[in-house]
Formats: C-alpha cells, sequence, structure tokens
C-alpha cells in the first residue's frame, strides 16, 4: 500500500523515519488522523446551538481528534452511537452543526456515520462512487464549508473499491462501460498507477484516487482561501476492510 501514515495501532505500514515520533503521540487512545496538520492551532470545541449534549470540535486539529478517537472505539467494538437521544433530535430541529464534511464512496461497507461512531448533526456526508467529483458533489461540499463554517474535509477512500477497480480493468481491457458508469471511470482514470500490475496496481490506484480528489478540491479557490488561513484542513484517508482501521494517505 502506498499510505504513508497511520491511525492508531495495527499500523498496516511501517511510518517513515520524519514521522515517527509524531505518530508515536499519536498512537495512544484517541489518535489523530493527522496530529499537528495546523501547527499551533488549538483543539476547541464548543456546544452546538439549540442544547445540544456534548461539544463538537471547531478547529481541524479538533476534528481528526474526535474522529480518530470514534473510529478507534468502531474498531475495538466500543461504540457509544453518540448523539442519538430524544434531547438531540429535538436540538436538532433548529439547526445543524455538524464539525467535518467526509467525502466517501457509496459502498455499503464503509458508512461514515458508523466507521466514525458519530451521530446526528455531526457530520456532513458526501457520497459518491470513487469519491467521484462533480458539480453536485463540489457543490455539496462548498456548502458544508462556506455555509455551515465546518473546518475539515475528509477524502475518505477504501480497500477493495469496487468504483477503481472498474475503472482499472475498464483500461486494460478497452471495454466500454454503462454510460453512467463509465463517467466515473473517466474521472478515476487520471489515478491510475501504471507502474503496478494486477490487484497492487488496484490497490495503489485506491490510495492515487484519494490524492486526486483531494488535491482537487484544495484547489478550489474559496476552499483553498480558508486552508490559507488555518480555518480549514482538507485531509486524504484511507478505510481498510480488514481491521476497519481509517488512516491518512499523503
Amino acid at each position: 500500500m502506498n499510505s504513508d501514515s497511520a491511525v492508531g495501532a495495527p499500523r498496516l505500514a511501517e511510518p517513515k523515519p520524519a514521522r515517527r515520533s509524531l505518530l508515536r503521540g499519536a498512537l495512544t487512545g484517541a489518535a489523530a488522523i493527522g496530529v499537528g496538520l495546523s501547527a499551533g492551532a488549538s483543539s476547541a470545541s464548543a456546544l452546538p446551538a439549540g442544547g445540544g449534549t456534548r461539544p463538537r470540535p471547531t478547529t481541524p486539529d479538533g476534528a481528526l481528534r474526535e474522529l480518530a478517537a470514534g473510529n478507534l472505539r468502531w474498531r475495538t467494538y466500543r461504540e457509544k452511537h453518540p448523539d442519538e437521544t430524544a434531547a438531540v433530535r429535538k436540538a436538532l430541529i433548529s439547526g445543524q452543526h455538524p464539525f467535518a464534511v467526509i467525502l466517501s464512496c457509496v459502498d455499503s461497507r464503509v458508512p461514515p456515520e458508523l466507521v466514525f461512531d458519530q451521530g446526528l448533526g455531526d457530520l456532513l456526508t458526501v457520497r459518491s462512487a470513487g469519491e467521484v467529483l462533480d458539480e453536485a458533489v463540489l457543490g455539496s461540499v462548498a456548502y458544508g464549508v462556506l455555509e455551515l463554517d465546518i473546518p475539515l474535509v475528509l477524502v475518505l477512500g477504501h480497500q477493495s473499491c469496487g468504483a477503481v477497480r472498474a475503472a482499472v480493468e475498464a483500461e486494460e481491457t478497452g471495454t466500454q462501460l454503462p454510460a453512467h458508469i463509465q463517467y466515473l471511470a473517466d474521472q478515476i482514470s487520471p489515478a491510475i498507477d501504471h507502474g503496478k500490475e494486477g490487484d497492487a496496481r488496484i490497490d495503489a490506484t485506491i490510495d492515487a484516487n484519494v490524492r486526486l480528489v483531494r488535491g482537487r478540491l484544495a484547489a478550489e479557490p474559496d476552499l483553498a482561501a480558508r486552508v490559507a488561513t488555518g480555518r480549514l484542513a482538507i485531509v486524504g484517508a484511507r478505510y481498510e476492510l480488514t481491521n476497519q482501521l481509517v488512516h491518512r494517505v499523503n
């Protein structure tokens, strides 16, 4: 795999030496999916308007830490299933204050609210096969950042992505996929890793596609302006079906 850093044990790949000390600290307790992402940023949190029952992060670092803590609960079978109570449902009638946008695949095995052990009002989830961007997806992400002031966008790929496999196999065989599925393959194809073969190519392309989508989002002027001021982080990550770990894709 081409992943450069992992969140929480077990790690899937040995981290690069420059990141080793950073990750060692991150692997204790509620490890973050990128501790120190915004240098000097606090992990501030605030209660949601309308009487919510728990504070929610208001900074990129705080949001990453909350996601990492939730993923740790998920993969160790200690889920809290937060923010599902009658009080929270009533409070959310007056508005929403999610702390992260999760752009993920439509795969039924990777529902963000479960993977990160979050509840109602916590995440703004945008899902498309292979995390493919189009105007509707871009608009949805921008809505979360610009209108709801969300401090984190997480592009979440996953192991054994069917959309990526379809794109790779279509290119290799010259097969024309059904119209709308071909659109997905065309969007993913620039990420295909031609330096590998077989399943290794598909696996590497999953990571490369996350990087591609993250880069496209980071190039959007309105989002880039927030990243430049530290109000927003756009992070690439990957979910492993084998052990339920979410880790960074750098």
